[in-house]
């Protein structure tokens, strides 16, 4: 009897190949496991749940996976894993799900709601310009898009990190200019935050899209070591990139500066640090724990962000929204990115 693994080596990984998943900047990763497991507590007894481990994920560069794929043995159905793959598709934020028992297909097309059988597989161009077509990315803004990130070591983002980091970029990328995004406690926010940076900032976009230049971005937090500990040690890729705007002096000459709003607010003895900068000065503006009552309209901190309109705002908070925190500004485009298992990532 031939079995799944027999299916995946005999028939699914040359269909995978033939069309191209294998050339690069094209690849495959097979049985990859994205989930610990989640912990169940009953009473005093703790267990983990199995992992959530995929057959196949389909990478259209090594930081972008766009699919995944379920096999099943020759004997079964085609369709018999469309619904796990669909299940892992929803989780990764994938938008394109196939099983197959090696011989016929079975696609879930998220963009559009259709389930087709199908002989082969889709090329790496053929999906990824499906892709581009439901996310309606422009041709310009594409190397944005797929900028890879910065491997630091043993410090890959987990697989709710890289949602929340391509989808962030991605709404960037579709002009949605106030963007929140909510993730809980541990789940790495600044982390994040430093990739999303770092893959626009590699790729040179910026807001008015003058590819000659790297963006300038405003990095806000409301208490000192908000700001110290991520410039200082996430961030410190960037080098000399950074600045911390404090002690009254405005420099004109970095591309990511870090600030407290207490730092550039107005005081009783200037009418704000910030109003020395252009108001379009920075191309994108993150606003970490934006919940906070910095947002009210009645706030002075709020008018740093009024006053820095023309940039984009990504803010940043592990409250979702409620009636009590309802004066968050950042809130066009929500992007919520929860880790399915419980537990907390490497920092």
């Amino acid at each position: 009897m031939i079995t799944e693994a027999d299916t995946c080596r005999k028939y699914v990984l040359p269909k995978l190949t033939d069309v191209g998943w294998e050339s690069e900047p094209h690849s495959i990763t097979e049985e990859r496991t994205f989930t610990d497991g989640r912990i169940i507590v009953t009473g005093t007894t703790v267990r983990r749940q199995p992992q959530k481990r995929a057959d196949y994920l389909l990478r259209y560069t090594r930081d972008f996976t766009i699919a995944v794929v379920e096999a099943k043995p020759t004997y079964k159905s085609p369709s018999d894993g469309l619904q796990q793959a669909k299940a892992y598709a929803e989780i990764l934020g994938l938008k394109f799900a196939y099983s197959t028992n090696g011989h016929s297909i079975i696609e879930f097309d998220f963009t559009t709601g259709k389930e087709c059988e199908l002989s082969s597989f889709p090329s790496p161009d053929e999906l990824w310009a499906r892709h581009r077509n439901a996310v309606a990315i422009d041709d310009s803004a594409v190397p944005n898009l797929l900028s890879p990130y910065y491997h630091l070591s043993g410090k890959t983002p987990r697989y709710y990190q890289e949602i929340a980091i391509n989808e962030a970029v991605s709404a960037i990328l579709q002009r949605k200019r106030r963007v929140l995004l909510t993730m809980a406690t541990g789940t790495g926010k600044t982390v994040v935050a430093f990739q999303i940076c770092w893959k626009l900032w590699s790729s040179k976009w910026n807001a008015k899209g003058d590819r000659t230049r790297k963006p300038r971005v405003l990095y806000l937090a409301d208490r000192n070591f908000l700001v110290d500990d991520p410039k200082d040690k996430i961030f410190a890729p960037f080098g000399d990139a950074r600045h911390k705007i404090e002690g009254g002096v405005t420099v004109f000459s970095r591309e990511l500066y870090f600030a407290t709003y207490q730092s550039i607010a107005k005081d009783e003895r200037r009418p704000g640090l910030y109003r020395e900068y252009p108001r379009d000065f920075f191309d994108l503006v993150i606003v970490d724990e934006c919940h906070r009552g910095s947002a009210r309209d009645e706030s002075n901190w709020h008018e740093i962000l009024e006053y820095f309109e023309p940039a984009y705002q990504l803010g940043m908070t592990a409250t979702p929204l409620r009636d009590e925190n309802r004066d968050t500004p950042i809130s066009t485009s929500a992007i919520r990115s929860t880790p399915t298992a419980l537990y907390r990532p490497e920092r």
